[in-house]
């Protein structure tokens, strides 16, 4: 694969039938692939093990349905990718709960914030694709709906790379493939954003606020289709997760194609978020008492190895639109 094949798409999910030309940006949605359904080569999650992962249905304004993941971040606040609620006219939100059957919240509203650096009206891959949605209800924290903490302004710019995380969402399990009903999630390894510009031919849109992620120890690893606003976590200097990055884009050539995936650091923006909710989400990294975190458990599944990795959008279409 030449850096030359690689675009970069957001990971949504819409019915557009044209694939682009080399060198375009455009949402995942665009996205077409031939391959066989396998988040991509990942686990399913047990029950309480990512409390703070929500699914989002939007709902346009011409009645496309959109489906996208994010984050609760307090108690009245989640966070996603601007991409996601630009131009949405209502928002279907899914809390607590591993089965999208079976949330143990289902609420709507109306109201989100997108980052003002980020122009709703164009439907191309841009950075600043970040924003947060008021819940307009306080959530009750318990063992299925908890808050993230978010990345700390003071390591907005760390370098992750070669680094663990971790992703997650209800996206497709392979390009153009099926969208789980069980949340997914699997692990990636840090990129640096200057090997992660690289692999997208000089792209522009890899910028300081990106952080990218390839995969794990499988080369098929990484997001997709609907799993866009979804997080990218980090077990942080205590031992405790931290939000690093929201899923933002992928390559065109597909999901499970090798190429990084594309997040949104939320360190860069926090003075933003405070302005908009009137909550300071920063925390003081230096302040903390390093703790080794435990050793992970033994993956229940092994991911299929031999299979090409293709880095693609992580949106997952349910006869609706995906952002």
């Amino acid at each position: 694969m030449t850096a030359g094949r690689a675009l970069v798409f957001v990971l949504a999910l819409s019915w557009a039938n044209a694939l682009p030309t080399p060198g375009e940006l455009d949402f995942v949605e665009n996205v077409r692939d031939v391959g066989m359904p396998r988040i991509v080569s990942g686990w399913e999650a047990e029950e309480g093990q990512i409390p703070y992962q929500l699914s989002l249905r939007m709902v346009a304004k011409n009645g496309a349905v959109f489906s996208c993941g994010a984050t609760i971040i307090h108690s009245e606040w989640g966070l996603t990718a601007a991409h996601c609620t630009a131009e949405r006219v209502t928002i279907v939100i899914r809390a607590g709960g591993r089965a999208l059957s079976r949330p143990q919240l289902l609420f709507e509203t109306t109201d989100y914030y997108n980052h003002p650096e980020y122009d709703e009206s164009l439907t191309i891959v841009q950075p600043h694709d970040i924003g947060v949605i008021k819940f307009n209800r306080v959530l009750e924290f318990n063992d299925l709906v908890q808050p993230i903490r978010l990345q700390a302004s003071a390591d907005k710019y760390k370098n992750y790379d070669m680094i663990r995380l971790q992703t997650s969402g209800w996206g497709r399990t392979w390009t153009n493939g099926v969208g789980p009903e069980v949340l997914n999630w699997v692990y990636l390894l840090g990129t640096s954003n200057a090997r992660c510009r690289a692999a997208f031919g000089g792209s522009p849109i890899v910028v300081d606020s990106t952080i990218c992620a390839s995969n794990y120890n499988v080369t098929s690893q990484s997001t997709c289709q609907g799993d866009s606003g979804g997080p990218l976590v980090v077990i942080d200097v205590d031992g405790l997760p931290s939000e690093v990055g929201v899923t933002s884009f992928v390559s065109g050539t597909g999901c499970h194609t090798g190429f990084p995936a594309g997040f949104i650091r939320p360190g860069p923006y926090h003075e933003w978020l405070t302005e908009v909710t009137g909550i300071d989400f920063d925390w003081d990294p230096s302040s903390t008492t390093p703790t080794s975190p435990s050793p992970p458990e033994e993956d229940s599944e092994e991911s299929e190895e031999g299979e090409e990795d293709t880095s693609s959008s992580s949106s997952s279409e349910e006869g609706e639109e995906d952002d």
